[in-house]
């Protein structure tokens, strides 16, 4: 960082021993993993800025705007409806769940076989480690799983802020309307703290923003499909992950200014791996930033990955919301829909998950698949085995967590599947 945070941090109530501690090895990871790549487009040093200034810059915007009266909305799930919180002028940022944080401190409050995930997101905040946390008007959170659903519970009486939206466990008629009436809620809860209401010219505008950075995405997802990449899967996973984080104008921008130097690859035959490379296509639990462990193994075991289905992957911009609306309440009908068509594995039945994976397979031209599970993520390590019988197409899974512990022996098992591949 090119400036001193510390009397920021310190008026967020960081801790700043730990903090510094976790920003040197974040630094280092980065540097081991990112910045040890070769033949890496010149677009991605912008993704590079971010991230040295992921817990400097960023936040010093963010608390700018909030002494100007913007509200900031924290999330931890693609489910929340990104739309509502622009059209009031609001700041969207998803928080600090992807690392092994302060695991001690949240086992106070949770069992331990939690998975990583929601021990990460009680960590950070109970160690004292995500100055996001430290700046969100309201904390907002769903019910995807049973484990995070309880948590909410705990972390609302320690940050007093939290907010749940109910996701229904299926997609019949009355679920749809389950789910319009929370939509619906959520738009009500967010005028309350903003003291603003939505407008029709508001919340268009807003869709656009969000359309418009969904569209970025999925054209990055597209040139990942030619042989050979013109980037790799570990710099694509930073672009997904920065999503989350940055200003939505501004990181559309970025993209497609990368995409438009990725095109020019395209054209050139230029890409980061030999042609033929073995093209992994990992599907299942979300890669919460500063997850890049399993990227990495694959990355330095011969092959490249080529997409991701999960929450910071496809699952977020494979669709997006139908623009040609005349009414707020129209509006929140097509932003509901949109966000009903998430795949989740939360859902029973669940069969267009599966359908959705064979498809961005045929479409990324991939060779295999990797189906990695948060340890004790019930929902995703149940859905492996039904994608195993039903894929056709050489698979393997995963159960992991955040740690180091298992490195060699996923890199072993990686390796080995990754030479079936050709």
């Amino acid at each position: 960082m090119s400036k001193d945070y510390t009397p920021l941090w310190r008026e967020l109530g960081l801790d700043l021993v730990k903090h510094d501690g976790l920003l040197s090895v974040l630094s280092d990871a980065y540097k081991n993993i990112y910045l040890s790549q070769k033949n890496r487009p010149d677009g991605m040093k912008y993704f590079d800025f971010v991230i040295s200034e992921v817990h400097g810059l960023r936040v010093e915007e963010i608390y700018e705007a909030k002494k100007q009266g913007r509200k900031v909305i924290g999330t931890f799930c693609i489910y929340v409806p990104e739309e509502l919180v622009l059209a009031l002028d609001g700041i969207f940022i998803g928080l600090c769940a992807g690392a092994e944080i302060g695991s001690e401190e949240a086992e106070k409050f949770i069992p331990r076989n939690t998975c990583a995930l929601i021990k990460a997101f009680m960590g950070f905040k109970l160690s004292g480690l995500c100055p996001y946390v430290e700046l969100t008007d309201l904390i907002v959170g769903e019910t995807t799983c049973d484990g995070k659903k309880k948590a909410y519970e705990i972390f609302d009486e320690i940050t007093k802020k939290m907010y749940v939206m109910g996701i229904p466990n299926m997609k019949n008629d009355l679920d749809k309307k389950l789910w319009l009436s929370e939509v619906v809620k959520f738009k009500d809860k967010l005028e309350q703290i903003t003291g603003k209401k939505i407008t029709l010219d508001n919340l268009k505008k807003a869709t656009e923003i969000v359309n418009n950075k969904r569209i970025a995405l999925k054209r990055l997802s597209k040139l990942r499909a030619h042989d050979p990449p013109p980037i790799s899967g570990l710099d694509a996973l930073l672009v997904n992950q920065i999503a989350f984080y940055d200003d939505p104008i501004r990181f559309t921008l970025k993209v497609n200014e990368l995409c438009d130097e990725l095109e020019e690859r395209v054209k050139n035959s230029e890409g980061v791996v030999s042609k033929g490379t073995p093209r992994i296509l990992i599907a299942g639990s979300p890669f919460a930033i500063p997850n890049w462990k399993l990227h990495a193994i694959v990355e330095n075991s011969g092959a490249i990955v080529v997409g991701e289905e999960s929450c910071v992957g496809s699952r977020n911009f494979r669709e997006i919301v139908d623009n040609n609306f005349n009414s707020i309440e129209e509006g929140l009908e097509k932003i509901s829909s949109r966000y009903l068509s998430i795949d989740c594995a939360c859902f029973t039945p669940n069969n267009e998950r599966i359908e959705n994976i064979k498809n961005l397979y045929k479409e990324l031209d991939a060779d295999g698949v990797i189906h990695y599970s948060l340890q004790f993520c019930t929902p995703y390590m149940i859905e492996a085995y039904k994608l195993e019988r039903k894929i056709d197409s050489p698979y393997m899974r995963i159960e992991t967590d955040y740690s180091m512990e298992d490195f060699g022996q996923l890199k072993t098992r990686i390796e080995a599947f990754i030479e079936t591949l050709r």
